[in-house]
C-alpha cells in the first residue's frame, strides 16, 4: 500500500497543481474519481494491467469506456500514466488528489452516523456548529444506523465523536467491569 501511494503522488501532485492553476479542481477531481472506479472493474482491470496489451491499446480501452466523461486534458494524463505503466494506480492517485483538493479548499468530510434521520434545518445547525470547532468548511455525508438507539457519531479525519447512547452505554458497562 506505501508503496503504490510513493508511485502515484507525484501524478497526484501533477494533476493538482494543473487543475489549480487552471481553476478546475472540481471537474479534474469528479473525472479522476471516474477513471479510479471503472480502473477497478473487473475486465478493465485486467486489460490494464496485461503485459500482453500495449500501453496505447490499454489508455485506448480505458478512455473508450470512459466515453464522453472525460476531456482532452485528463485524457492525456491517461495517456502519460499508460506510457509510463501507471493505470494501476489511478484510484490511489484519485485518493491523493482528493485529499490535496480538501487540503486545498480548507475542507473536511464529515460522516455522521445518527439513530433516526435528521431534517435538513438539524444538519445544518450541526454542520455549522463543527465547522466553527474544526475552523474549516464541513462536507456533511450522513448515514442512519438504529443500533445506535439514540444520539450520533461523527467522524472527521481522524478525529471520532461518539455520542451515541451504544456507545455510553458500552463505556458504562466497561467502566463496570473493570
Amino acid at each position: 500500500m506505501a508503496e503504490l501511494t510513493t508511485l502515484a503522488r507525484p501524478y497526484a501532485k501533477a494533476a493538482f497543481a494543473f487543475a489549480r492553476d487552471h481553476g478546475d479542481l472540481a471537474s479534474w477531481a469528479t473525472q479522476l474519481k471516474t477513471l479510479a472506479i471503472v480502473s477497478e472493474y473487473g475486465k478493465v482491470k485486467d486489460v490494464i494491467t496485461s503485459p500482453a496489451l500495449t500501453p496505447e491499446q490499454q489508455a485506448s480501452t480505458l478512455l473508450s469506456v470512459c466515453g464522453e466523461e472525460l476531456d482532452s486534458k485528463v485524457k492525456n494524463f491517461v495517456e502519460l500514466l499508460a506510457e509510463n505503466k501507471r493505470l494501476a494506480l489511478l484510484p490511489e492517485v484519485f485518493t491523493l488528489f482528493d485529499a490535496l483538493k480538501t487540503a486545498e479548499e480548507q475542507a473536511v468530510d464529515v460522516e455522521l452516523t445518527t439513530a433516526f434521520e435528521l431534517d435538513d434545518a438539524s444538519e445544518k445547525k450541526l454542520a455549522d456548529a463543527l465547522s466553527a470547532k474544526l475552523a474549516r468548511k464541513v462536507k456533511v455525508s450522513t448515514a442512519v444506523d438504529s443500533e445506535l438507539l439514540a444520539g450520533a457519531i461523527i467522524k472527521a479525519g481522524d478525529l471520532v465523536i461518539d455520542g451515541s447512547m451504544r456507545g455510553r452505554l458500552e463505556k458504562l458497562a466497561k467502566a463496570i467491569n473493570s
